[in-house]
């Protein structure tokens, strides 16, 4: 994990010298310290300039979390758990997992946005602070948090001359001079020195020169002072440049900007065009509308892992959310986002089983505060529960294939258990159900995932669904795979395998099953059965361009491998597995491929190293849960690799190097997996694997999706 995830400065950071040591002083001082001030007046900011000269002093380095697309209370924890990089699969509560995480590290972590959930925040803060003597919380928002020992720093706007520089360097940046001094002083002045608003005014310098602004500005307070009494004047002074720049706005632009509040965090061109288009928006000129905003400084553009994407800062969006709901289209504008993005999950899901699954990935993390909103509002209306269950259910791929499995369980559960008379759109209650029961088994708690599978089943018998009753029939294998009952795995998985062909399924799950069978019959010796079905596994994925499904497909030729006495080959099938497992944040299939690894390690003759391997498992199987839910037979690679190392090495030596493992991080734990060893005279390390994430190229998605039709099949 990278010590910092936060953004890089899209501009120079201008005056603020004063504040920043005020700020840093606070961090060196105070455990909690919150940046208040008005909207626009650059908290977020000069906090994160502050958090970033501060990296040095935190061990464990420093974490953004950004609240502010948040709506559901409930999400804050994970929220938290998403920006410390964490993957749990433990049914643990977001908050103990993050108790435990923190516990012993020194790490500075960032909450922006908090203020619409303070009764959900605070006390989640300081029952962390409590735990974790060595967390740092830099919080931002427009009211303190008011947690004992709180430190309160309210930004007041810039200094004459730190704004009249800002106002020139934002002017230079747009092509135009500031112009007369004067003018430019009482133009800062009349504005209240608030960076956002010296900014847009700064935008208009090619269309209006700074005397035409303070002449438009007196006939707009004055308009204010009639209109809005009691109103704050700094408050006053920053929805005076918003509405100012959005008078200045083309209509295209400002219909454009009413409707780009609907997005709940980054969205790109192709979600822009199909939300906010329409008869009075076409589509060919919405690029030209966005291209206008984005000149204005009220979109931003950024590189993510998934591509180009555009955001709107949270005060700006405000501004178009109150245009758009004085339109009276804010709730056809919040389906039509929600469609898009049922399309997108659609599509995502579908193209899973492809060589696209990493940019599937990218795209999913990137969407995810749309998908929330999405499923919040499926949730809000009750005729619409059933378009939450489908979208909760078409995700399963990212809860189960990308470390999400916390997430899913949330909305699954609250998608399930809002759905009076379970008699309507059957096919997505049968999905949900088995997603929901996949989710269940991998969290460890298997009362709830016997319960969901055998409802899907039963449902699935009783309407004359054949498919849905496979995946619930295939996941109850599953379960009894994890408990050690090998026939009983082989008899339910081998039957969900015959109606799959039966009725032509062919996805990443269906390959899962395979492979599941395949492990089945391993752990029962049947060496050759396990080898032919995980190799006509790998032929398939490797036409297909699947990785989740190969990588587990790879473990279980590797396990025939090393059983073999094939050790080369055992290392290098792991090799790729760890690689892969890696890249999409699944942590059961990397522990397992560690384990072996150290297996292979120790038979190779080098015990130390398999036993720092297997220190580096343990951590991660903290973050998975009980050792592979008790079972005897996926535990054993460790169980053998423990005797052998720990006979050769003997106590004291063996319980170092696994101590040296169990204080690997995840990452550095994986490069040591591929080969990455301490030199033992002393020397640096080999080099680094390449990177996990890059970026990827960007494909088009399907436009919209479906609404209780087509696409609700349980096993789409």
């Amino acid at each position: 994990m990278r010590r910092s995830n936060l953004p890089a400065e899209l501009n120079r950071f201008v005056g603020r010298a004063d504040e920043q040591d005020r700020v840093s002083l606070l961090l060196a001082e105070a455990r909690l310290v919150t940046v208040v001030g008005v909207g626009g007046v650059g908290k977020t900011r000069l906090a994160l300039r502050a958090a970033s000269a501060a990296q040095k002093r935190y061990a464990d380095g420093v974490r953004l979390a950004e609240l502010s697309g948040l709506r559901d209370p409930e999400l804050v924890a994970l929220a938290l758990v998403e920006a410390l990089g964490l993957t749990d699969h433990t049914l643990r509560t977001p908050r103990e997992a993050l108790i435990e995480h923190l516990a012993d590290r020194r790490l500075l972590l960032v909450v922006d946005g908090f203020e619409h959930l303070v009764e959900e925040c605070a006390p989640l803060l300081r029952e962390l602070l409590r735990a974790a003597p060595g967390l740092t919380v830099l919080a931002v928002g427009r009211r303190p948090l008011r947690v004992d020992g709180e430190a309160v720093f309210t930004l007041a706007p810039m200094t004459d001359e730190d704004a009249v520089r800002l106002f020139a360097e934002r002017a230079s940046a747009a092509g135009a001079p500031a112009g007369d001094p004067e003018a430019v002083r009482e133009l800062c002045r009349r504005l209240d020195r608030i960076p956002l608003a010296l900014e847009l005014a700064a935008g208009r310098l090619p269309l209006l020169t700074v005397e035409q602004m303070l002449h438009r500005l007196d006939d707009r307070f004055r308009l204010l002072s009639e209109g809005t009494r009691g109103v704050l004047p700094r408050h006053q002074a920053l929805r005076t440049a918003i509405g100012w720049s959005h008078e200045l706005c083309t209509p295209e632009e400002r219909l454009l900007w009413a409707r780009l509040s609907v997005f709940a965090g980054p969205f790109d061109l192709e979600a822009v065009e199909y939300v906010c288009g329409g008869p009075d928006l076409p589509a060919e000129r919405v690029v030209e509308a966005l291209g206008g905003l984005v000149a204005q400084s009220l979109v931003f553009r950024e590189e993510t892992a998934a591509g180009p994407r555009h955001r709107m800062l949270d005060t700006v969006a405000a501004y178009g959310a109150e245009w758009l709901a004085a339109l009276g289209d804010t709730a056809r504008m919040r389906r039509r986002h929600r469609d898009w993005y049922m399309g997108l999950a659609t599509w995502c899901e579908l193209e899973w089983f492809s060589p696209r699954q990493a940019e599937v990935a990218a795209c999913a993390d990137a969407a995810l505060p749309n998908l929330r909103a999405a499923l919040e509002l499926c949730l809000e209306q009750p005729e619409e529960t059933h378009l939450a269950r489908h979208l909760a259910g078409t995700l399963w791929f990212y809860w189960v294939g990308c470390g999400r499995l916390s997430e899913g369980r949330h909305w699954l559960d609250r998608a399930l258990s809002l759905d009076p008379g379970r008699s309507e759109h059957p096919a997505a209650r049968l999905k949900a159900l088995w997603v929901l029961g996949y989710v269940a088994i991998l969290q460890g708690d298997t009362t709830a995932a016997v319960a969901a599978l055998h409802e899907c089943r039963e449902r699935a018998r009783a309407t004359g669904n054949p498919l849905a009753e496979a995946y619930a029939t295939h996941r109850m294998g599953c379960l009894a795979l994890l408990s050690d009952d090998m026939p009983r795995a082989e008899e339910l998985i081998g039957r969900a395998l015959e109606t799959y062909q039966e009725v032509g399924e062919l996805n990443s799950n269906v390959l899962m099953g395979q492979v599941e069978l395949a492990m089945a019959r391993v752990f029962r010796g049947d060496l050759e059965g396990a080898v032919a079905l995980c190799a006509e596994v790998r032929e398939i994925c490797e036409e297909r361009g699947e990785r989740w499904t190969r990588a587990y497909a790879l473990y279980v030729l590797a396990y025939a491998a090393w059983t073999g006495g094939d050790h080369t080959e055992a290392r290098a099938l792991l090799g790729e597995c760890v690689t892969i497992n890696h890249t999409f944040h699944d942590l059961v299939g990397l522990v397992l491929a560690i384990e072996l690894l150290a297996l292979v390690t120790a038979s190779e003759g080098d015990p130390a190293e398999a036993a720092v391997l297997q220190g580096a498992a343990l951590p991660v199987w903290g973050m998975v849960g009980l050792r592979l839910f008790g079972s005897g037979s996926f535990d054993g690679p460790r169980a053998v690799c423990e005797r052998q190392a720990g006979e050769l090495l003997g106590a004291e030596r063996y319980g170092a190097s696994v101590r040296e493992g169990r204080g690997l991080s995840l990452d550095a734990a994986v490069r040591r997996a591929l080969g990455e060893r301490r030199d033992p005279a002393g020397g640096r390390p080999g080099e680094a694997p390449r990177p996990f994430r890059t970026t990827v190229p960007k494909t088009r998605k399907p436009a919209g999706s479906p609404t209780g039709k087509g696409g609700e099949a349980a096993g789409r």
